[in-house]
Parts: C-alpha cells; sequence; structure tokens
C-alpha cells in the first residue's frame, strides 16, 4: 500500500511547575527559600528516514505527545526535562499547518527539525527572594508546549519523472537503465504505486528516476490513479513521456501526448512547460506502414521537444536516452526545495481566540495585559537578548495587542504590565 499524505497531531511536553519550597534543615537557622525550577517540556522532532519513501507508518498512529517537564522539589533540585519524541518521514515530505495550509518546512537534504517546542520549565521560589521578601510563597508555573494539526504531504525527489499511459513501457524503461525491478505485466495499471530507480553513469555521477504510475485522461480531476500521484512530479527537472510508437494498444501516439500534457497542464501550468523528452518505445514491433511515423515525428518537432526511439524490451538506444537524460540534466536548475511559508510570529498563533488578551488599569494606572497564549509566549523570551526582544515587539504588534493598547487609551510613557514584564509605552 502507498501512502503519501496524512494528518497527524503533535504536541510538545509542558514545562514543569516551579517548587515552593524552603531549606528545613537541623542547626541551621532561617535556611531561606530553595525551590527547585521545573523541567522543560520535551520537544516534537522531524527526522528524514532514507529507507523509506511511503507514509505507510502513519496509518495508525497519528498522535504524538511528548513527555511533559517534572516539577521542581526542594533543595532546589530541578525537575526531569521531558523526553523528545522523534517522528521519521521519507526525504521529501512537506509539513504544512493543517489548517492553513502553509508550509512549516520541507524535509529534503536537511538536519532534524523541532517542529513543536516544549514549554520552560517554572521558576521554584529561591528566584523570587528579595531584601524585602525574604520569604516568596510563590513559584511559577510551567508554560504548555507547542501543539499542531500537520499535513504530511510527500513529493518525491527525483532528477526525471517517467509519464505516458499505462501500458507504455515506463515500468519496463526503469527496469532497463536502473536497478529498479518494478512489477511488469501486460495490462494496464500493473503498477500502483511510484517507483524510484538510481541511473549510474560513471563512478561518482547518476541521477534519480522515478516512475509516475496511473496517469491517464482526467487524472487531473481525480481518474484513474494519476490524481494521487501527480505531485510527485512536481520536483522532477526533466519530464521522459514515454508513448507507445507501435500502436499495439490501439491509441494514436500523437493523442496519447495531447492527453498527457492537458492532465499535466490541468494540474500545475507550470509543469507542462518543463523540459521534455519525447520516448517513442516498443520499436522491435514497430511497423511503418501502419504508423503514421512522419506526422508523429513533425508534431514532435514542432513542439520544440527531442524525439529518441527505443525499445525497453531489447534495450536498443536505451545508452543513448541515458547519456541525452545526463547531458540535459547538468544544464537545468537543481531539485525544488519549498520555503517555509510560516514565520516564527505566526506559530505563536494559529486562530483569532489565541491571541486574545484582557487589558485592565490597576491602583497605580499601570496597564494590565493578560492572556493565556501571552502567558506562553512570555515564557520563551529572553528579554536580555536583543533579538529575542525584538520577536516579542513583532509578535505584539502582528497580534493586534498594541493597538488594543491603545484603543484603551495607553499613551507614550504609560506603564504597561504583562506578567513578570513591565515596560514603558512608547508610541
Amino acid at each position: 500500500m502507498f501512502i503519501d499524505k496524512v494528518k497527524i497531531y503533535v504536541k510538545a511536553g509542558n514545562g514543569g511547575n516551579g517548587c515552593v519550597s524552603f531549606r528545613r534543615e537541623k542547626y541551621v537557622a532561617k535556611g531561606g527559600p530553595d525551590g527547585g525550577d521545573g523541567g522543560r517540556g520535551g520537544n516534537v522532532i522531524f527526522q528524514i528516514d532514507k529507507g523509506t519513501n511511503t507514509l505507510l507508518s502513519f496509518r495508525y498512529k497519528r498522535k504524538f505527545v511528548a513527555e511533559n517537564g517534572g516539577d521542581g522539589k526542594g533543595a532546589k533540585f530541578h525537575g526531569k526535562n521531558g523526553e523528545d519524541i522523534i517522528i521519521k518521514v521519507p526525504e521529501g515530505t512537506l509539513v504544512k499547518d493543517d489548517k492553513t495550509g502553509k508550509i512549516l518546512k520541507d524535509m529534503s537534504g536537511c538536519e532534524e527539525w523541532i517542529c513543536a517546542k516544549g514549554g520552560r520549565g517554572g521558576w521554584g521560589n529561591r528566584h523570587f527572594a528579595t531584601p524585602t521578601r525574604q520569604i516568596p510563597m510563590f513559584a511559577k508555573s510551567g508554560t504548555k508546549g507547542q501543539e499542531w494539526e500537520l499535513t504530511l504531504e510527500l513529493k518525491m525527489l527525483a532528477d526525471v519523472g517517467l509519464v505516458g499511459l499505462p501500458s507504455a513501457g515506463k515500468s519496463s524503461l526503469l527496469a532497463a537503465v536502473s536497478d529498479a525491478r518494478p512489477k511488469i505485466a501486460d495490462y494496464h495499471f500493473t503498477t500502483l504505486s511510484p517507483n524510484l530507480g538510481v541511473v549510474n553513469i560513471r563512478e561518482g555521477f547518476g541521477f534519480v528516476m522515478a516512475d509516475i504510475p496511473g496517469l491517464i485522461e482526467g487524472a487531473s480531476e481525480g481518474a484513474g490513479l494519476g490524481h494521487a500521484f501527480l505531485r510527485h512530479i512536481e520536483r522532477c527537472r526533466l519530464l521522459v513521456h514515454v508513448v507507445d510508437i507501435a500502436c499495439l494498444e490501439g491509441r494514436n501516439p500523437i493523442d496519447d501526448i495531447k492527453t498527457i500534457h492537458n492532465e499535466l497542464e490541468s494540474f500545475s501550468p507550470e509543469l507542462a512547460t518543463r523540459p521534455r523528452i519525447i520516448v517513442a518505445n516498443k520499436i522491435d514491433s514497430l511497423d511503418r506502414e501502419v504508423v503514421d511515423v512522419p506526422s508523429f515525428e513533425s508534431y514532435v518537432k514542432e513542439n520544440g521537444w527531442d524525439l529518441i526511439y527505443i525499445s525497453a524490451y531489447t534495450g536498443e538506444n536505451t545508452e543513448i536516452l541515458v547519456d541525452k537524460i545526463a547531458s540535459m540534466l547538468e544544464t537545468l536548475p537543481p531539485l525544488t526545495i519549498y520555503e517555509a511559508e510560516y514565520t516564527e510570529e505566526d506559530a505563536m498563533y494559529n486562530d483569532e481566540d489565541d491571541h486574545a488578551v484582557t487589558i485592565t488599569r490597576d491602583d497605580k494606572g499601570t496597564y494590565v495585559v493578560e492572556g493565556e497564549w501571552l502567558y506562553n509566549l512570555i515564557g520563551q523570551v529572553n528579554f536580555e537578548d536583543r533579538e529575542s526582544l525584538m520577536f516579542f515587539q513583532r509578535v505584539l504588534l502582528k497580534s493586534g495587542v498594541i493597538d488594543k493598547l491603545k484603543a484603551a487609551g495607553c499613551g507614550d510613557g504609560d506603564a504597561v504590565s504583562m506578567y513578570d514584564f513591565e515596560f514603558d509605552f512608547v508610541i
């Protein structure tokens, strides 16, 4: 079974709570607060698994929750950090936010990636002791870990994509030029999932070829199998269109080319403009008195495509085809790597309700801003670091908190308090 698109839920661990504790030891007077800090929550980490080319492992398990951090204890004991959870995916998997469809990460040629960060552990009461507050009876709670509803979408990494109608000989060609051994038979839809093969040109140089099955008329709208696999062609730098030049299936090769071209264009206009080689397969069975070869060659030439006659069955001209592909690939751009469409600021809130805040004024006239998402945000910001502080300011602007403060009457120089963080409002 081939699975290339799934929805999953991931949740990083919450940070442990800080501890309220005081030193109680014989012969030690006024030991003072010694509450330990909570541990960090576990992260959710994505890794590339080189040995897989399907998302089948997510068929039955679609919920991934990392371990929470342990609470702090007395005697300044730090809570245990939560264990990270590692999710392995095939190379070429796009990780998307399920609600917006935006790309969070393209798992292609990269190291491991932290998708959801664990919450920070809360401070124990020892951090809150001051000369005037020597017995702090409170500690700080840990912050919540990030959580996501995700869509995983596999777009295979292949330099060359084999396209064509059923029984044109795509699998036979892949088997003839690479070490791949796809299933080959004389009936339609023999191949039920994309097959990858490495074509070796010389030592240290080669390319990856993918056999994309099931393309028929209407594939882009859901007919046949092709609608499920068209996405795997999107990364291909070069398309090799295989047609049955012998017309053994009773089809006209020109009509075959038009059919596949229309389906590619319907799925992605850019994909239809990708460099292409027309491969006329089954020349070992070609009867030129039956097939109008000159008209076929004229049509291919009019569209500016290269044409190579081969026989995947006998191996005739397959070396010429491989050399042609290799020379074209040397001049083409590298494989497409999709850029992340989600910013770090976007990750702080996903819904309108996520960044709701309440604004009040205390007895001193300070504007007090509160909100669950804001509490978690402040727990992740290092206010002593300039870049971290600028990130915090961007989130406040983007979430509308600054506008809400202005609407509440906050003016230049007024004091604003957001939990443990206080600052003067500047317009």
